[in-house]
């Protein structure tokens, strides 16, 4: 029988593992989190005990193992147009302003998990251009990045079953933007063309992803310490374009984090412009 308890030391050892590698800070006694979602991961690398995974993934040689280990801790679920309020104002408020635009509007997904994100962005932007013909010439082009590269492959193949495409997705949009793929619904390629995907770990640089109107970074920042939080959104307002978008989660606030950006209150919801 596998051994699964954790001790309080090699918790907390793991703690300041997971945060030095990529900024996700576990609170206090979050052992049962940790346990969820490593415990695959004993039967798939032969190992006898939790506490034998954890002690191997801190040492650089595990390769393997410590790439599996961030990815199970670093990939959550997600659905499609969460919050609705974005994707309508990205509609009615973000891309007329690119109405006129010869360029194609550059949209990053930055923490695009299994790409329910980036997905809903291609549908929105589809919808404006049916909705206003003629308008954004230059069309759109959305990257979708992610730590985890098992959520990116997910997302490179575009195919959902009837338990994803039940969280968020209107009858409407399934008929309009997917396809039949065996027992599975598969983006149509007008949406799959619109959206690219890379690896990206939000600590590193971003200079080779390029510049952006707009970027959506929800639900994510509020894994991070405050230091963590304050240096990615001056990275962010580095990467957006004179007048460019950020779209965080909604609870999550840059107050006392970043000087970078004006506050727009749109009822309902919020977006971030940057100053510059």
């Amino acid at each position: 029988m596998p051994h699964k308890t954790i001790a309080e030391s090699e918790y907390n050892e793991f703690r300041n593992f997971l945060e030095q590698q990529c900024g996700i800070v576990l609170g206090e006694n979050k052992q049962y989190l940790v346990k969820s979602r490593l415990s695959p991961l004993m039967n798939k690398f032969g190992l006898a005990s939790m506490s034998e995974l954890i002690r191997r993934s801190m040492q650089p040689r595990e390769r393997e193992l410590r790439a599996s280990v961030i990815d199970a801790m670093t990939t959550n679920e997600t659905l499609w147009f969460r919050d609705t309020y974005p994707f309508e104002l990205l509609k009615n408020r973000i891309l007329p302003e690119y109405a006129r635009h010869r360029g194609p509007v550059k949209i990053w997904s930055a923490a695009s998990s299994s790409g329910q994100e980036p997905y809903s962005i291609a549908m929105s932007l589809l919808e404006y251009q049916q909705n206003k013909p003629g308008a954004l010439p230059g069309g759109g082009k959305i990257l979708g990045t992610d730590i985890s590269n098992s959520m990116l492959e997910q997302c490179k193949l575009a195919e959902y079953d009837s338990l994803a495409l039940a969280r968020g997705l209107s009858p409407e949009r399934k008929r309009m933007f997917f396809e039949a793929s065996g027992d599975k619904m598969r983006l149509n390629a007008k949406v799959r063309g619109l959206v690219s995907f890379r690896h990206c770990n939000l600590l590193d640089s971003y200079a080779l992803l390029g510049r952006f109107d707009l970027i959506f970074c929800r639900n994510v920042l509020i894994y991070f310490s405050p230091e963590v939080k304050s240096k990615i959104l001056k990275q962010f307002a580095g990467a957006l374009n004179p007048g460019g978008h950020l779209f965080l989660g909604a609870s999550e606030s840059i107050t006392g984090l970043s000087d970078d950006f004006e506050m727009i209150r749109c009822n309902p919801g919020i977006v971030y412009k940057v100053k510059k």
